[in-house]
């Protein structure tokens, strides 16, 4: 069984895999009870924000065992949360992405990883 932050990582892993931009991974437990990471990604079109999260899921089931307890906003296309209960994974359109701002609502986190390229070299 995974940790929260194995489980963090893979799922930035699986985001970088299908091509996921700006993948940030923010610690958040000692903020809230929501979840401990964040995981968060920019799609550039609903079909690959679909792939995106459709690939996390995969990589997370078969690699982990888990699957999430809740998904919201898979058919709108703007933006798809997948709630592991230890781990958030938030896929936006850019749009959606700046107009909600996770980063800076929760830019008391602690950052582990800010981009692919970080993600690459772990």
């Amino acid at each position: 069984m995974k940790n929260a932050k194995e489980l963090a990582l893979l799922a930035a892993r699986a985001l970088s895999d299908k091509k996921g931009k700006e993948i940030q991974v923010l610690e958040i437990g000692e903020l809230t009870t929501l979840a401990d990471y964040f995981v968060i990604a920019t799609g550039s079109s609903n079909t690959q924000i679909n792939a995106l999260v459709d690939n996390v899921e995969k990589v997370l089931l078969e690699e982990a065992e888990e699957d999430p307890l809740h998904r919201e906003g898979y058919r709108g296309g703007t933006w798809v949360l997948l709630d592991y209960g230890c781990i958030a994974v938030h896929v936006f359109n850019a749009e959606a992405r700046e107009f909600y701002g996770l980063e800076r609502l929760w830019r008391d986190g602690i950052l582990l990883f800010g981009n692919i390229f970080q993600l690459h070299q772990s």
